[in-house]
């Protein structure tokens, strides 16, 4: 249109931005490397927030009963089962050699060193990281997060703190279940399937395992827990789109924190091997 009613204008130039392969990767490197900037940046408040009062301890302890005791049926069967099938499965290959008796011993190394850890940390990011990223992408969308920070509260120290601190107190407990479960289970499928006695497996598990492997096994929860509860607390308070961006939340955050523990397990492991070796 014109500016005056005297002023006559041709038609306007509605050419519209070419949509290009560059120009679409060089969004997606922005908005990946924004995105890290924002979860390092929630993991340096939340680590600030661990420290410092005040703690909301009521908080806590709902978090660590839904976290760790809501999740205990989940990992005593897995636990018990997996130990099942890894003897089932290398029993029948020992047995080839008339090595039976070294069941226990495979047994008990794999699923203390990498088994329970892993496993734990994966069936609880599925159980639980979806859930936190859910119930604060519910809060964020119902504008309770805003509400809060009206109030003067801070949301990080609300929010993350509690479940951060609940599942990093949690997960190395459901650890040494799942291990013991494990064992559990391979004792069974030992004297039901190998007909090994029950005394020389759990002798032979016991020995079998040192303190590098117990440092190994109980070393990574620690990390696994932090991994699963920030990025499910991230993608709940980053949510965008409605009730529809919540349910992208939940899945994004169990998909990136099932793989940030697989990635992160292959450094602690090689961290874990090379302390075992030159200090223990």
């Amino acid at each position: 249109m014109a500016d005056t009613p005297l002023e006559v204008r041709g038609p306007e130039d509605k050419t519209e931005p070419q949509i290009t392969v560059a120009g679409v990767l060089v969004n997606a490197a922005k908005g990946a490397v924004a995105d890290v900037q924002d979860y390092a940046m929630l993991c340096g408040r939340t680590l600030y927030t661990l420290f410092t009062p005040p703690f909301y301890v009521q908080d806590i302890l709902q978090q660590m009963d839904n976290i760790g005791a809501g999740s205990l049926p989940i990992i005593l069967l897995s636990g018990f089962f997996i130990g099942a099938v890894m003897v089932l499965q290398t029993g029948s290959q020992f047995t080839r050699f008339g090595q039976s008796s070294l069941t226990g011993d495979v047994v008990a190394i794999a699923l203390v060193r990498e088994l329970g850890p892993s496993l734990t940390g994966l069936l609880v990011t599925g159980r639980c990281a979806t859930g936190i990223a859910s119930e604060l992408g519910s809060m964020l969308v119902t504008e309770q997060v805003d509400a809060m920070r009206a109030m003067g509260t801070d949301p990080i120290r609300k929010l993350v703190a509690p479940r951060t601190i609940a599942t990093l107190l949690t997960l190395p407990l459901l650890t040494a279940m799942t291990d013991f479960m494990g064992l559990l289970g391979g004792c069974v499928a030992s004297v039901f399937s190998l007909r090994l006695s029950a005394i020389e497996f759990w002798r032979r598990a016991i020995d079998a395992l040192d303190f590098a492997d117990l440092m190994q096994g109980f070393m990574k929860p620690f990390f696994f827990a932090f991994i699963l509860a920030t990025i499910g607390c991230y993608k709940g308070l980053t949510v965008r789109g409605g009730t529809q961006g919540v349910g992208r939340a939940t899945t994004q955050a169990a998909v990136l924190s099932s793989v940030m523990i697989i990635v992160a397990d292959a450094f602690l492991t090689k961290v874990a091997l090379y302390l075992a070796d030159k200090l223990f």
